[in-house]
């Protein structure tokens, strides 16, 4: 397998995603499981890897840059954080070896916000970033990242400025699941109810402080009224990220379009949202984005 020049990861917290990548960016070949950090961290860092490696064909001597949660506290080797304002130059300058292997092995640290008052941390994301957005890339920029854990990121001149993160995604897995609401959402089926959903982030948008009261007539609507379990799945992803619109556009200068780096149906839903509060936007593809971000982490590093 002759021109390859790197492999790229991104190591989520249940997620595992590599590429084989050439000289000139293209993708060669690629592998994703579920042995993301949690499982990894049981069956070891290094065997999971070279598995991949291996159901590649891939040479033993090529470097492999990685982003994610493998440079966790609980991960492979800790990459710690950068602190804002971070400029992304600073994450690939910041890059940390992977000791004790045959090959060279880099894992990009993550972003931190060492403030009292709203602390935050990041990691994974800032790549995306770099691929979306570039290392300088002139104006401002505010980025929204949905997921487990949602970011909204202020970028100006390739500096990230400040950043915010929202449980919209775990919120919603626990609220359907562990909560009265499981009833209403029982047989659910896969298609979504863009009604339902558009009307619930508006409600939620424009009164964020009922969001505990919104969610409860979720229930009671489908009891006095009746409603399908699609229905009330929509009502209660759209106020959730209706809420955390309402707080992520604060920081929106009038008419300035946001920068949606997502995929998949994060991508569709947040894209409705946004559409459905006239908000302008530019998506990028979330997968895209982080093997850009990995390309030009490579590029730096070994001077490509």
């Amino acid at each position: 397998m002759s021109g390859l020049s790197y492999v790229a990861v991104d190591w989520g917290t249940s997620s595992f995603r590599l590429w084989l990548m050439s000289a000139s960016g293209k993708v060669l070949g690629e592998r994703r499981s579920d042995e993301g950090m949690t499982a990894a961290a049981r069956t070891g860092f290094a065997a999971v890897l070279q598995s991949h490696l291996d159901a590649l064909g891939a040479a033993a001597d090529l470097p492999v840059v990685i982003c994610g949660m493998a440079g966790a506290r609980q991960g492979w080797v800790e990459a710690g954080y950068i602190d804002t304002p971070a400029h992304l130059t600073d994450i690939l300058n910041g890059a940390v070896v992977v000791s004790g292997q045959a090959r060279e092995i880099r894992i990009l640290p993550g972003i931190a916000q060492r403030d009292a008052a709203a602390p935050d941390v990041m990691r994974g994301e800032e790549t995306q970033l770099l691929g979306a957005l570039g290392l300088n890339a002139p104006g401002e920029a505010l980025v929204c990242m949905p997921g487990t854990h949602s970011k909204w990121v202020k970028v100006r001149g390739g500096t990230v400025e400040r950043f915010a993160t929202f449980m919209t995604g775990e919120l919603f897995s626990a609220v359907a699941r562990d909560t009265i609401l499981s009833h209403a959402v029982a047989g659910a089926e896969e298609a979504v109810d863009g009604d339902a959903f558009r009307a619930a982030v508006a409600a939620a948008f424009a009164a964020p402080a009922l969001s505990a009261n919104l969610l409860f007539r979720v229930r009671s609507r489908q009891l006095l009224f009746g409603g399908s379990a699609q229905a009330a799945r929509e009502t209660i992803s759209g106020t959730l990220i209706g809420v955390e619109l309402a707080a992520g556009l604060a920081e929106r200068e009038q008419g300035a379009p946001v920068t949606l780096i997502a995929s998949g149906r994060l991508q569709r839903l947040y894209q409705m949202a946004l559409e459905a509060l006239s908000i302008p936007l530019d998506a990028v593809d979330a997968e895209e984005a982080v093997r850009r971000g990995l390309a030009g982490a490579a590029a730096t590093i070994w001077k490509k």
